[in-house]
């Protein structure tokens, strides 16, 4: 019984494989771009948002001298740049995604891939910006953003700081809770890791643990970027552990907008694919010769997926797996 179960599923994951390349960015692009039209604008909007909500001041919290004592680090520079981040987060896994993209011709997951980790990306910095303005924490190293020559001066009244630094240092000293850099990377890193697991299906119940490292790595790197956001005494351990929790969490809800869950049977494509082939079932319409033609130069490849399917079923009916 189990055999026959293994065995379907290995036909039925072929033959939908096999239509990989009929969809591609040539044929279908332009067409899964204007159904998506208006998140694509959305998206644009976002970005403006972001924008928007970096320029404005953020909340100058009360700072007494009684609290100055946590926050006297030393006004370091960042390990991991700014402009780092969206190369680690954004461009990293579209390259992932374009080279998957290149093996399988799948337009759909190609398109979706990309649309999620942005919207992942710009939800978390827009709830990171927003969260950032509205509380407006100092940084551990507020001391030297505030009093750059070492000279404290407070309200003889409130006892609140009177700060004599760069306006642009002491405005950006308000900013700690939570930490971008740390949102931003478990948001793209994560959703990157939520996308290989499904391609490589290391759910797949046949005990390869090892597909785990690199599904692990992408995560690494985002705790690490997080992890030098501390040492380089720009937030506080509560900053980062609420940044990574915030970007990680919206890399799940935007991933699972656009594909299975990764222990899923059908985790390895996006839902736009599995329903391309539902309708072209249903509607009896067969690849076109434009796209027969692309199948034959990817003949090669299928075949020896083919081979090593068949390999797989005859240890299967031996019992040898």
């Amino acid at each position: 019984m189990l055999s026959s179960w293994l065995l379907n599923a290995f036909h039925r994951d072929n033959m939908r494989e096999i239509q990989l390349g009929t969809h591609t960015v040539q044929s279908h692009g332009v067409k899964v771009a204007k159904f998506h039209k208006h998140d694509w604008f959305i998206l644009i909007s976002l970005l403006v948002l972001v924008g928007t909500l970096d320029a404005i001041h953020p909340f100058y919290r009360f700072v007494g001298k009684d609290m100055m004592t946590d926050l006297k680090y030393p006004l370091k520079s960042n390990t991991v740049p700014v402009w780092a981040v969206p190369i680690i987060a954004v461009l990293l896994p579209m390259a992932v995604f374009v080279g998957f993209y290149f093996r399988r011709r799948d337009v759909y997951d190609l398109h979706h891939a990309i649309l999620g980790l942005l919207y992942s990306v710009l939800i978390t910095a827009v709830i990171t910006d927003a969260i950032k303005d509205a509380v407006g924490r100092p940084r551990p190293d507020f001391f030297w953003r505030c009093f750059p020559d070492g000279k404290e001066l407070y309200d003889n009244i409130t006892g609140n700081v009177i700060c004599h630094g760069e306006k642009s240092v002491i405005k950006e000293g308000h900013k700690s809770f939570p930490s971008g850099h740390t949102s931003w990377a478990f948001s793209g890193l994560g959703f990157l890791a939520l996308y290989l697991s499904g391609k490589i299906k290391v759910f797949d119940r046949r005990g390869h643990i090892a597909k785990l490292c690199l599904v692990f790595l992408p995560l690494l790197c985002a705790s690490l970027v997080g992890i030098s956001r501390v040492d380089d005494y720009w937030h506080h351990w509560q900053d980062v552990f609420a940044g990574g929790l915030l970007g990680l969490a919206m890399a799940t809800f935007c991933y699972l907008q656009f594909f299975p869950p990764p222990y899923h049977t059908e985790g390895w494509g996006p839902y736009a694919y599995f329903q391309m082939l539902e309708e072209s079932r249903a509607s009896g319409i067969t690849p076109s010769t434009a796209n027969m033609h692309t199948e034959a130069n990817n003949g090669i490849r299928l075949h020896e997926q083919g081979n090593q399917n068949r390999t797989i079923l005859d240890e299967l009916e031996a019992g040898r797996l």
